[in-house]
């Protein structure tokens, strides 16, 4: 399983940036998928998450009403939209597998999630 996320960049508070993670190998719309960040010394922060039909979300409340997370099981895509953009949301952002045995989306350890992509960087100036 490899994944590929990509979209990030540089925006200014208030702005908008949709993040895509392009995954290969193994059978995706089988599995539950997340979005993290990490910002410079700070540990690694669960986003938000989708399950495998992506009838269920999940999200962090500090995203809550301003990020979606959605996912295209036909082209083997996750996304996730930011809106209202703040900087405290500057970091690098994670698409992540989420671990097959674990039940429900809440889940925000990273330690349950197996597989990661590189991380695609946003930066939000004030």
């Amino acid at each position: 399983v490899q994944l590929q996320a990509s979209g990030g960049g540089l925006v200014q508070a208030g702005g908008s940036l949709r993040l895509s993670c392009a995954a290969s190998g193994g059978f995706f719309s089988s599995y539950d998928m997340g979005w993290f960040r990490q910002a410079p010394g700070k540990e690694r922060e669960f986003v938000a998450a989708i399950s495998g039909s992506g009838g269920r979300t999940y999200y962090s409340d500090s995203v809550k009403g301003r990020f979606t997370i959605s996912r295209d099981n036909a082209k083997n895509l996750v996304y996730l939209q930011m809106n209202r953009l703040k900087p405290e949301d500057t970091a690098v952002y994670y698409c992540a597998r989420k671990r097959p045995y674990l039940t429900g989306l809440e889940s925000v350890d990273p330690s349950g999630y197996d597989y990661w992509g590189q991380g695609t960087q946003v930066t939000v100036s004030s």
